[in-house]
């Protein structure tokens, strides 16, 4: 994905870089959210293809890529707040949403921030519909640990997360990566993004504890890898089970 609009803005007092492909059209447009220590670069294959017929936007989540990394909480709320008034300030008055891993959660809490503005949600591999989660995030979860020793580290942590990915990322994408997650503030914000959904037990968020609050759910597509190893697909499959409507789907050979 070369030589395509990048841009940055400022929403609720956070500087967010985003980019896009594709135009505007009658066709809805595709709002893309990554997953933690990620960027926009993470849909390098897939977005020009569901740009065929449609805007798709980009963001870099505050403390990844190239956006900021304030002194923040990093409460999966925060991050669908500033989300939220990132599409408002973009202009992007209704989408359909596909979230991965961590930012599957914050698609999820965007329905409780902005449901007007939600017509399909996609889960990739979401976190926040069960507890198991692999057990290196779990030793994120640690207080301080990360926070305050991981910077030095976050460079190298990219790589070896990065490994299974086989041609799912090409090397220049990872490259970047390492260079965005080297920058000061990465790893505060990895720990306290964690921290917030995950302890040593497991994940601590359920979508299921605030669907109650929502009037009517979008239709949903979840997605997963039959051999992911950080959140199991039983998960995602007993989710879409449980919602009328719902559609799983499997990628085989495929990891988280």
């Amino acid at each position: 994905m070369t030589e395509i609009p990048e841009h940055f803005v400022e929403t609720e007092g956070v500087r967010i870089h985003w980019a896009d492909v594709g135009e505007a059209s009658d066709s809805t447009s595709v709002v893309l959210i990554h997953g933690l220590t990620n960027s926009f670069l993470t849909w390098s294959r897939v977005a020009p293809l569901l740009a065929a017929d449609r805007r798709v936007l980009m963001p870099d989540l505050p403390g990844h890529g190239q956006s900021e990394r304030p002194n923040a909480g990093y409460a999966l709320d925060w991050y669908a707040h500033v989300i939220a008034r990132w599409l408002e300030v973009v202009g992007v008055e209704k989408a359909d949403i596909v979230g991965h891993s961590f930012g599957g959660g914050i698609a999820q809490m965007l329905l409780l921030e902005c449901p007007e503005r939600i017509r399909r949600l996609v889960l990739v591999a979401a976190g926040g519909l069960g507890k198991a989660v692999g057990w290196w995030l779990r030793l994120a979860s640690l207080p301080g640990v990360v926070e305050h020793l991981g910077q030095p580290f976050m460079a190298l942590g990219t790589r070896l997360a990065l490994r299974g990915a086989r041609g799912g990322v090409t090397a220049e994408d990872i490259l970047a990566l390492r260079r965005y997650n080297s920058r000061a503030g990465s790893a505060r914000a990895f720990a306290r993004s964690v921290r917030d959904v995950i302890n040593w037990r497991g994940q601590v968020r359920n979508f299921g504890q605030r669907a109650r609050e929502i009037d009517k759910l979008p239709p949903m597509l979840v997605l997963w890898g039959d051999r992911d190893r950080l959140i199991p697909i039983e998960q995602g499959r007993a989710f879409a089970d449980s919602l009328e409507g719902a559609q799983f789907q499997v990628f085989p050979g495929a990891s988280h």
